[in-house]
């Protein structure tokens, strides 16, 4: 059994016929091959399946297809405009935020939230939300120095 859903993915409407049991973030990688957002955990844990559900980060792994029905989903393909890294992006890029760059579209995710909700955050608040999202190689203080060099510069969405 499958059921219909609608969602606006990075602005743009889609319909897709999911497994009622079946994660968003299945979907957003097999069936609209979106797959920047990564499998990690599938427990919620690690961060690696960020999205951004009706303006809120949220772990893909953690939520139901059939439940986001008529939500807006923003995913890290969405990021970029018009051919150009987002400012928060480009910090990643120039501050040295990514290693081998397998949590680094869940951390941007996180990051966007984090600057949406404060433009200007600290090193402490700044790790506090990052702390549902793991990074094995960084050491985390690269991401939170691109996270602080693009606060305040239009990287808030």
């Amino acid at each position: 059994m499958t059921v219909r859903i609608r969602l606006v993915v990075n602005g743009s409407s889609r319909e897709v016929e999911v497994d009622p049991s079946r994660a968003l973030v299945h979907v957003l990688r097999d069936q609209l091959r979106l797959t920047g957002t990564r499998f990690g955990c599938l427990t919620g844990h690690c961060g690696a399946c960020t999205v951004h559900l009706d303006g809120r980060a949220v772990k893909a792994c953690t939520v139901l297809a059939a439940g986001a029905d008529g939500a807006r989903i923003d995913t890290i393909e969405g990021v970029a405009a018009e051919g150009r890294l987002h400012p928060l992006q480009r910090a990643f890029w120039d501050h040295f935020g990514f290693q081998c760059g397998f949590c680094t579209p869940g951390m941007i995710m996180t990051a966007l939230e984090i600057l949406a909700e404060d433009s200007r955050p600290d090193e402490a608040a700044i790790r506090r939300a990052l702390a549902g999202n793991l990074c094995r190689c960084t050491g985390y203080q690269t991401i939170v120095e691109a996270i602080q060099a693009a606060a305040g510069e239009g990287a808030e969405r």
